[in-house]
């Protein structure tokens, strides 16, 4: 490598090996162990996850990610290695690229091993979430810290913040949709985001009254709720509605993905749906700007379970608008935000 280049790290959650039990299992022992995603005490996390969790959901899991699994493997890392490759393309000499996986492989260990290899000057790490959740943001932080830490010949760790309402990130997510909406013409636009327990809000509230506290919280940032993953889905979901033009009355938000009896922040997409079906919708269109790549949350959970549940309720279809996957303008879109770093 010349010197002077400067080495990209693009970091996403993580993928089974395969879709078979054991290797979900595996990838499901290791997520849930961090006290990130299941953040209680760790008696109670071990007890939950040993008694509760692993027993069962490893073969339910592994049918859901067989639905969705294709020839050259996991969705999430077949976009994941488009999109890096792709980044580097348009980055062009001077740049090295790798993908790293906070959970599974290939590891963010094996991701800045590599990188190092090739003595850099400078390295800059893109977490892959758009809104800021201490379960999947600040878990991949403290992991590229520790990683960083312990392999030598490294320069400094850059991070790239959340990117819930950059201009490139909403240009490149509305490049994406506009054509299949068009087509599609739906009567209603929900926008899903993978959801979180209540309790990971408020522990953010740097004022302690403002999180969850009235329902309008959400409807602005400010200095209360800077971090707050809820309101960073909803700024999101402006930005993008503003964008195609959906009138108020045309669009809103919920969230997906909950586990256990806790508080999860709402509303539900799952109790969400016979709502709308119930109000006369009939073409639903779902984009979920949570994930920049399609994965077993988009393309299991909404585009076939959720699309069941939709035509049950009397509903004519229900569209998935494709993730940001390696597109030529998201690719664009980072490789900009690298270089203006």
């Amino acid at each position: 490598m010349a010197k002077g280049t400067t080495a990209v790290l693009l970091v996403n959650l993580g993928t089974p090996r395969s879709p078979s039990p054991r290797d979900v299992r595996r990838y499901l022992r290791e997520f849930l162990s961090d006290p990130r995603v299941l953040d209680m005490p760790a008696l109670a996390r071990f007890l939950l996850l040993e008694l509760v969790i692993l027993p069962f959901r490893p073969r339910r899991s592994a049918l859901a990610y067989q639905k969705i699994w294709g020839p050259e493997g996991s969705p999430l890392l077949v976009h994941g290695r488009a999109l890096a490759k792709a980044v580097a393309a348009e980055l062009g000499t001077g740049f090295a690229v790798e993908l790293g996986m906070r959970y599974g492989e290939p590891g963010i260990r094996e991701a800045l091993t590599k990188l190092a290899a090739r003595a850099p000057a400078r390295l800059i790490a893109l977490p892959l979430f758009p809104q800021y959740s201490t379960a999947a943001t600040g878990s991949a932080l403290a992991k590229l810290a520790l990683e960083h830490a312990r392999i030598g010949g490294l320069p400094p760790l850059e991070t790239l913040g959340s990117f819930y309402a950059e201009p490139g990130f909403i240009a490149a997510f509305a490049a994406v949709a506009r054509e299949p909406l068009a087509a599609f013409r739906p009567d209603f636009v929900l926008f899903s985001y993978h959801g979180l327990p209540e309790r990971q809000i408020t522990k953010l509230d740097v004022t302690g009254r403002h999180c969850l506290a009235t329902p309008g919280c959400c409807d602005a940032i400010g200095p209360a709720n800077r971090d707050c993953y809820r309101a960073q889905c909803f700024a999101s979901t402006r930005a993008l509605a503003s964008e195609f033009g959906l009138a108020s009355e045309g669009f809103t938000s919920s969230f997906q993905s909950r586990l256990g009896r806790t508080p999860w922040i709402k509303p539900y997409t799952d109790l969400l749906l016979p709502e709308l079906a119930a109000r006369g919708h009939r073409r639903l269109a779902v984009l979920c700007p949570a994930f920049v790549a399609d994965c077993l949350e988009t393309l299991e959970e909404i585009a076939i379970r959720a699309r069941e549940q939709w035509r049950s309720l009397g509903g004519q279809e229900l569209l998935l608008i494709p993730s940001l996957n390696a597109e030529p303008s998201w690719a664009k879109a980072i490789a900009g935000w690298v270089g203006n770093a």
